[in-house]
């Protein structure tokens, strides 16, 4: 099979939907598919990248339109570069975005013949404040566009139960088949957080909870430290490491309590290890689809302690491998401390690990190939 994968965001790009689009793209190869990546070029993309077809991009257009720094607007190309392209013999396309990167891929699928497949990955609606334009205006643009682009493509794929709510109140009511972010449980299994407890002074014994992500308004993180604060007054011993970079770091560092060290980004190579670090992961926010990095923590052993969210409740059995709270720092500091009981940990670790199973790299690719085999089939009859 021929995959043709356009998408807005890629490596080395730092974030989930860059990530996901990476493994599923590898795994997809191991099962023997050929994968071409159409994305936006980047100042860091290393010089040969086999399968990966850069498209021009503009890092003022993401400063314009309220991005993170981290991701490259990318620009239609033209003929010259749209000649020079693999796009005829693919066998269907897929892509995450429903603007430019979606509506390249439903122009180049006409070439072929190919279908369509969407992953919806992002709650636009959460982002809003970035855009250069009232939030009214926004959501007035935005709702109706996402769903006539869901309506056009072949099938339609979220990462979540908050995507499809969120689609359905965008106004699409078809189908919608859940299709969970993968993640290579065998680095996170393997990893130890020893080296990385000792970069940041961490005794080996003592108690660490680790957040991971970028750190901006929508994150909540300022709910997250005070419920660290809370937490702490119980448990003075307790660590937080705050992993990530993002335009909310130096304020948070100004106003962070006692007990907090901010790491800023690490290597994508080295987030095993600081998962592994962990006692407890947590998160206050409530704008998340299916994060990367909760399904990476239980992976690596991390229980969960989250605010209330459909992304929360998508991935917590509650006293198996987490827990979830209200959004409060009183609730959330009720959380930490209880998952941390001596008593609960371990087998909170354990029900951590075993649940992170599902999204074995391996069995999410296999489910993607078999929705790839169902779309092309009904296209062809």
């Amino acid at each position: 099979m021929r995959v043709g994968i356009v998408t807005a965001t890629y490596l080395p790009s730092r974030n989930g939907v860059a990530t996901s689009t990476a493994l599923f793209a590898r795994g997809l190869r191991e099962r023997g598919h050929e994968v071409r990546i159409f994305a936006p070029r980047h100042p860091l993309m290393p010089p040969r990248e086999d399968g990966v077809y850069r498209l021009n991009s503009s890092f003022a257009g993401a400063r314009a339109l309220g991005a993170p720094a981290d991701y490259p607007v990318m620009l239609a190309p033209g003929p010259l570069l749209t000649s020079r392209l693999p796009l005829r013999g693919l066998d269907v396309l897929h892509t995450m975005h429903p603007f430019l990167a979606g509506q390249l891929a439903l122009k180049w699928a006409r070439l072929s013949g190919a279908p369509v497949v969407y992953t919806a990955h992002t709650q636009y609606d959460q982002y809003l404040h970035y855009a250069p334009m009232p939030k009214r205006v926004g959501r007035a643009v935005l709702r109706p566009h996402v769903s006539a682009f869901a309506r056009r493509v072949d099938a339609v794929l979220a990462p979540g139960r908050a995507m499809v709510d969120m689609l359905r109140e965008y106004g699409f009511q078809g189908p919608v088949d859940l299709m969970p972010n993968p993640v290579d449980l065998a680095a996170f299994r393997a990893a130890t957080g020893a080296a990385f407890r000792e970069t940041y002074h961490v005794a080996p014994d003592a108690p660490l909870v680790v957040s991971l992500g970028r750190l901006a308004p929508e994150k909540n993180l300022d709910v997250m430290l005070r419920a660290f604060d809370r937490a702490r007054a119980s448990r003075p011993d307790l660590r937080l490491l705050v992993v990530g970079d993002g335009p909310s770091r130096a304020a948070l560092e100004q106003s962070a309590p006692e007990g907090v060290t901010f790491t800023g980004p690490v290597p994508y190579e080295r987030v095993p290890e600081a998962l592994a670090a962990a006692d407890v992961f947590i998160t206050a926010s409530t704008s998340e689809v299916l994060p990367m990095s909760m399904i990476e923590a239980l992976a690596a052993g991390a229980p969960l302690v989250a605010a209330q969210s459909p992304a929360a409740l998508d991935l917590i059995q509650e006293g198996v491998n987490g827990t979830v709270r209200a959004a409060t720092p009183e609730a959330l500091a009720e959380g930490l401390l209880d998952t941390l009981m001596p008593g609960r940990l371990p087998a909170l670790q354990a029900g951590a690990r075993a649940s992170a199973a599902q999204y074995d790299l391996t069995t999410r690719a296999a489910a993607l190939e078999a929705v790839y085999e169902q779309v092309i089939h009904r296209k062809r009859r």
